[in-house]
């Protein structure tokens, strides 16, 4: 099947997200910036899978009176493949608008590093669930504030 520019254009985000926590100087500016790029690489499934089932249940006037949804919770629904990952991902939001708000300790440089890992993994895992080719972003950054 082919793949919408707004697909394409998520995975590109995610991608610079992932480079822009890679080179990142605090752990805060990480973990955001990684969170940011887990985010976007959810979203793309989300629009391939609408783009796919056009008619599905993402249009439905019974899911349009809910009101807002996060990402999240409409992945794991839309791709349950890929639910425990939206768990683990739903999990840190708060810790991301912590960091975001700039709250001190927030989050350890050890926790930006593992998440920056995990979001490129999963944005890898995405791009396979999608059936695209998966770009290494992290080849060769030295990514690790932790020390």
């Amino acid at each position: 099947p082919r793949t919408g520019h707004a697909v394409v254009d998520l995975l590109d985000q995610s991608r610079s997200c992932l480079a822009e926590a890679a080179s990142a100087t605090t752990a805060g500016e990480r973990y955001v910036a990684a969170h940011l790029a887990a985010l976007r690489a959810g979203a793309a499934v989300l629009a391939a899978r609408a783009r796919a089932d056009p008619g599905g249940t993402s249009g439905s006037r019974r899911g349009a009176t809910r009101g807002p949804r996060n990402v999240w919770n409409v992945l794991a629904a839309v791709a349950p493949e890929l639910a425990e990952w939206a768990g683990f991902f739903a999990a840190g939001a708060g810790r991301r608008a912590a960091a975001e708000a700039g709250i001190p300790g927030a989050v350890t440089a050890r926790e930006s590093d593992d998440l920056l890992r995990d979001a490129d993994a999963f944005l890898g895992l995405v791009c396979a669930v999608l059936g695209l080719p998966h770009q290494q972003p992290l080849a060769g950054t030295g990514v690790g504030l932790a020390g």
